[in-house]
């Protein structure tokens, strides 16, 4: 058993989809280069699943697979508020010892590593229903908190200091901020201001991390999930990555020419002529290989054969739904992008991102007592 030599790290962001998972990954991942043993844990989770007949939630089978451990529910994700659960508590709160497995799993993880390194649930006050908001859990675990950011200015603070409120009503430890999504034209403009509004509030400025299209980018299974779609062909090629979508009636040589995993959303009915046309310019302009990432093809219609012999040959994934095509868009407009296991790139991009513009030492500093 080892002793415990550092402080809990607990991961927090002012609100979803701001960089949490991005930004835990990358600790992890630096601090174990680093040669620390450092345990991972999701104490509240809102969305699980079965992963070899184990309930947990999602982001801790990615974490798993980063740092090769066996998941054990009660240990990395104690407390999952699925569907029902938080009327269910105000119901019998008595029947629900959520605090004591928390404290169960921090025990556990601080006997068994040097650092433990928590993430937090959507907005600071996610859980505050069951008693378990992101600062009551922090304060359970005895960890110092880092809040991931958006990348502005004026909005950033105010929202900042709305989440802060949270925990200090908690007496819990901020170690600094982590500026995420900063577009790259604006991060010396926001380090300035940001930088200098955090000086006043006594908060350090840990790092800006660039804004970086490639984590947006969702894969074909995501697609198929949006739009509530069939496979029609190549289903193991799902975890195709989608960089842009090209419609049948506009495509042109530079598009086919980007190296882009190009998504054709086009109806049924014109899929022949899509693909027609897309053979054709390819054939002109000296391109080989099929640009395109997957197929989405809304509505009715029929496939002839030359068709099918090209995305057979090409693999790439047919997806039939029967929305109509400016519905297909949207719906794919408004994917949630996340990071997971089928999306290893995005993996790589964001330990790559914590490593180069994020102060590592500062961190290590809080979390060695110095």
């Amino acid at each position: 058993m080892k002793q415990p030599r550092y402080k809990n790290i607990y991961v927090a962001a002012t609100n979803q989809h701001i960089g949490k998972t991005t930004s835990t990954l990358g600790l992890v991942a630096a601090f174990i280069n680093s040669g620390l043993d450092v345990g991972y844990c999701k104490p509240v989770g809102q969305q699980s699943l079965n992963f070899h007949d184990l309930i947990v939630d999602k982001d801790t089978i990615l974490f798993a697979d980063l740092i090769r451990f066996s998941i054990r529910p009660e240990i990395h994700s104690p407390v999952i508020l699925g569907s029902g659960a938080t009327t269910a508590f105000l119901d019998n709160p008595n029947e629900f010892n959520y605090v004591d497995k928390i404290k169960y799993a921090q025990s556990v993880l601080q006997q068994e590593h040097e650092l433990t390194i928590y993430e937090g649930t959507g907005h600071p006050g996610v859980g505050s229903i069951v008693n378990l908001s992101n600062a009551e859990v922090a304060s359970l675990v005895n960890a110092g908190v880092i809040m991931v950011v958006d990348g502005g200015i004026g909005s950033t603070i105010d929202r900042l200091n709305m989440s802060l409120s949270l925990f200090r009503e908690k007496n819990v430890d901020i170690i600094g901020v982590i500026v995420n999504k900063v577009e790259e034209n604006k991060i010396e403009k926001i380090r300035y201001y940001l930088g200098k509004a955090l000086s006043k509030m006594d908060l350090p400025l840990l790092g800006l991390m660039p804004y970086d299209k490639t984590l947006g980018y969702p894969i074909m299974k995501s697609i198929l999930d949006a739009i509530k779609g069939e496979v029609l062909y190549n289903s193991d090629m799902l975890n195709n990555k989608v960089e842009d979508i090209l419609a049948g009636s506009l495509m042109d040589v530079e598009q086919l020419r980007s190296d882009k995993g190009l998504l054709l959303v086009v109806s049924t009915g014109r899929v022949n002529e899509a693909l027609e046309k897309l053979e054709r310019i390819s054939k002109m302009a000296g391109i080989h290989e099929s640009p395109l990432t997957g197929i989405v093809a809304t509505g009715e219609g029929t496939i002839n054969t030359k068709s099918i012999q090209y995305i057979e040959n090409n693999r790439i994934p047919l997806i039939s739904t029967s929305l109509d095509t400016y519905g297909s868009v949207i719906k794919i407009s408004r994917i949630e992008v996340k990071i997971n296991l089928n999306t290893p790139w995005k993996v790589k991009r964001s330990i790559e991102l914590i490593n180069h513009n994020v102060d590592l030492n500062a961190i290590l500093d809080y979390a060695t007592g110095k």
